[in-house]
């Protein structure tokens, strides 16, 4: 079988390996976005899926879109009898889902039709689900709407990280693929199509989604500081400086005394500082001044001992 890879991030990369040791299977190409400036001196940067193509002497190719008439016929050339996209990040035309005779198969991180859209995991983690899953689905020219051909679920610990889920779920992917694909190519799988009636779609999230809202409870703010791992993370602003929370845990409390946002001492030996919120508090383990490095928050309280009993901002200072 002959077989054209798309995708783009680290998390995508055991996808790709699983296919490359597939038996029976040639990955004839591997689609990638662009090297992209990077770092403080721009310099060109590949991706993830670029790199381990490179290392293992695949065919890498990187068109800016598919539109080009001989972006197509190139693809053509490679005469796919499959193409795998996991996170690739580009809408693909017609005639690309067209070209190949078993389609175009994507990995999506969810059950769909649930969570369809560009933030299933982070949505997950927010929503504090219990089981999540990735389906393997024929891409259509909708946004995740195309007919379902294999799923499995995953049973969330409730500890889980946007990057960490995201890196179980596309293993989980790739094993899927192994599977399902030989059954796809002998008819033992067909497809059906999603039901509407369940579908939800979820948004892109931006910078501004990682600005802590004491108002809320400490439930869902450490929901937001694992499921905005690594971007944008959990801040906040403290002394005119921007402040990012990285690692939290709750502290379950009736107390109602402290105005949300501010920082009270603790008598946990390893948690020695807490913030108040509407409803619990949030333990601090680690955080990161702007412009230093991430320390341990007995380290940062050795520093900045003026931090407890501070009233931490839910805006930027002089917006």
């Amino acid at each position: 079988m002959r077989l054209v890879f798309m995708g783009t991030p680290s998390f995508a990369v055991p996808v790709l390996a699983s296919l490359v040791g597939m038996e029976g299977c040639e990955v004839v190409g591997v689609y990638a976005p662009p090297d992209r400036p990077a770092g403080r001196g721009r310099q060109p940067q590949s991706s993830p899926i670029k790199d381990y193509a490179i290392e293992h002497g695949l065919n890498v190719v990187q068109p800016a879109s598919f539109r080009k008439q001989e972006v197509q016929d190139e693809l053509a050339a490679l005469q796919p009898d499959v193409i795998v996209v996991a996170a690739y990040g580009k809408l693909l035309p017609k005639p690309v889902l067209d070209l190949a005779p078993l389609g175009c198969l994507n990995i999506h991180p969810s059950i769909l039709p649930r969570y369809r859209g560009p933030s299933p995991v982070v949505t997950s983690i927010l929503n504090g689900d219990l089981i999540t899953g990735v389906t393997i689905m024929l891409l259509d020219e909708g946004m995740d709407t195309g007919p379902l051909i294999a799923q499995h679920e995953f049973f969330m610990k409730g500890n889980e990280t946007a990057e960490g889920l995201a890196t179980e779920l596309f293993e989980l992917g790739g094993e899927l693929l192994q599977e399902s694909i030989p059954q796809w190519q002998s008819g033992e799988l067909t497809s059906e199509p999603q039901n509407e009636a369940l579908a939800s779609v979820t948004r892109k999230y931006e910078r501004a989604d990682g600005l802590a809202d004491w108002s809320l409870s400490a439930v869902e703010l450490e929901r937001r500081v694992r499921a905005f791992s690594p971007w944008p993370g959990l801040f906040t602003y403290w002394n005119g400086s921007g402040l990012k929370i990285i690692e939290v845990s709750l502290i379950s409390s009736s107390s109602t005394e402290f105005v949300p946002g501010t920082v009270v001492r603790t008598d946990h030996p390893d948690v020695p500082a807490a913030v108040a919120t509407s409803e619990g508090f949030l333990g601090l383990h680690k955080v990161q001044l702007e412009g230093k490095k991430a320390v341990d928050i007995k380290d940062f309280l050795n520093g900045a001992p003026d931090f407890i009993a501070a009233v931490l901002e839910s805006a930027e200072p002089n917006s």
